[in-house]
C-alpha cells in the first residue's frame, strides 16, 4: 500500500501534497499553481492578466510565485 502511495504521490509537487499546512505567508511556484487551479500554464497567465487569479510576486529576476494567502482567498470565494 505504501508503494503505490508513493508512485502516486511520485510526480507531485512536495509544495501541493503541503498546502494546506503551510503558512500563508509562504509562497508556491507555477506547477502548484496549475494543479490547484486545474488548468494550464496559459489558462493561468491569461486569468492573471485579467484579474480572475491573483497576481505573483517577482521574488528575484527569474523566479515568479504565489503568495499562499492570497491562493487561499481567492479559492475560498470561487467555492461560495
Amino acid at each position: 500500500m505504501q508503494q503505490l502511495k508513493n508512485e502516486l504521490t511520485q510526480n507531485i509537487p512536495p509544495a501541493l501534497i503541503n498546502f494546506d499546512s503551510m503558512p500563508d505567508s509562504a509562497y508556491i511556484r507555477l506547477p502548484v499553481i496549475k494543479a490547484l487551479y486545474g488548468v494550464s500554464s496559459a489558462t493561468i497567465w491569461r486569468n492573471v492578466k485579467n484579474g480572475a487569479i491573483p497576481k505573483p510576486s517577482k521574488l528575484s529576476e527569474r523566479c515568479t510565485a504565489w503568495n499562499v494567502g492570497q491562493v487561499r482567498a481567492d479559492l475560498a470565494a470561487k467555492a461560495v
